[in-house]
């Protein structure tokens, strides 16, 4: 695909995720013990060929710049083309931040335009999955679309779920009748996973055009307004997929990745997920640890019982201390005797000695970032 650049949105406010994206861009959460979100759509268009990417940023997006660097793990850190952080332009009165997702994009339109490529792909840095972005563009072009968009069939999603989501209509020949954003009474299960694929000019032309009426995003501005005009197609995403979009989501989509088909799909088939590297020693356990169905990362200390959980980088588990059905991540310390279950623990935690902490499958606990408790 050396003949299509990458586009990443990744800085947009998600309030359901509560003490997880307050410090941080959604893009940034950590996730499966050592990756960040958006390390998966960013190795999906690296294994594609993309070579040429820009991510454009909005809140809370310095780890997130820590995290990328200049991209050398994902091989893009390139004397041309390569990875490209847009950071939004603040004045002194703040009016810098991003409208939407079309403003994002226009406000870099130079990007854009001083890129070779005759296509891009525009997507979410906030959705888990692993895709051939090549075989997409193969039906773009087959299909002779304006926009091609990608959508999947929730069948494992709950009406309220989604209802968070776009959900579309199609006719007999994929075309795209309607696109609502985020309905009430969703009328179908079919639903956009923010996957877009469209020719570079046409994108720029769409862009001026949209912000010349005052308009500001993608999705409710260009796409839907554009049903009758454009030719958008669907493109039938087959795989798993989860877009963080809440606590309860990102808890889902974490011990989803206990299953081993699940971890099978999306570390293992069509190329690996690459990330930031950090050295570290193996896990150790003591003789008093019980590990059972759970992924520990470099760096874990474990005299405890850990179980169905997740724990990231340098985690410790004093003797004693129980963690089950958890996300425990990067330093967090769980101090003897204590136990937590359907708990979400930020970096640098605390959990001090004969403290029990327990929620719910789909309401755990969220303990902020270098909280003590």
């Amino acid at each position: 695909m050396t003949n299509t650049m990458g586009l990443i949105l990744s800085g947009w406010r998600k309030p359901e995720l509560k003490d997880l994206s307050y410090i941080r861009s959604v893009s940034a959460i950590p996730f499966g013990g050592k990756y960040r979100a958006i390390d998966f759509i960013l190795s999906n268009m690296v294994n594609s060929g993309i070579k040429n990417v820009g991510v454009l940023t909005q809140y809370s997006f310095r780890s997130l710049m820590d995290h990328l660097g200049a991209g050398k793990e994902w091989d893009l850190d390139r004397r041309y083309d390569g990875l490209f952080i847009f950071p939004p332009s603040l004045s002194d009165d703040e009016s810098g931040w991003y409208k939407g997702s079309a403003d994002a994009m226009y406000h870099n339109l130079s990007f854009l335009k001083r890129s070779n490529e005759d296509y891009v792909v525009i997507s979410q840095g906030n959705s888990i999955f692993k895709m051939q972005l090549d075989e997409m563009l193969e039906y773009h072009l087959e299909s002779n679309a304006d926009i091609t968009l990608a959508y999947r069939k929730m069948y494992d999603y709950s009406r309220e779920d989604l209802s968070r989501l776009g959900i579309i209509k199609l006719n007999e020949n994929n075309r795209v009748t309607d696109l609502q954003e985020k309905p009430l009474n969703p009328q179908s299960d079919l639903a956009s996973i923010g996957l877009y694929m469209i020719r570079r000019t046409l994108l720029i032309s769409l862009l001026e055009e949209c912000i010349a009426h005052g308009d500001y995003d993608f999705v409710k501005d260009i796409m839907i307004k554009k049903l009758d005009k454009l030719v958008i197609n669907g493109y039938e995403f087959k795989g798993y997929w989860r877009n963080i979009s809440s606590v309860r989501n990102y808890y889902r989509c974490s011990m989803d990745m206990l299953n081993p088909a699940v971890r099978e799909e999306l570390f293992i088939s069509n190329g690996k997920v690459y990330t930031k590297v950090k050295d570290e020693a193996p896990a150790k356990y003591n003789e008093e640890a019980e590990v059972r169905n759970s992924i520990v990362a470099d760096g874990c200390f474990i005299e405890g019982v850990v179980e169905d959980s997740v724990l990231f980088r340098g985690v410790t588990v004093a003797k004693g201390a129980v963690v089950r059905n958890s996300i425990v991540m990067q330093a967090a310390v769980i101090e003897e005797n204590a136990s937590i279950n359907y708990a979400i623990l930020d970096k640098n935690v605390v959990l001090t000695k004969g403290k029990y902490l327990k929620g719910e499958y789909d309401y755990p606990v969220v303990v902020s970032k270098n909280s003590v408790v």
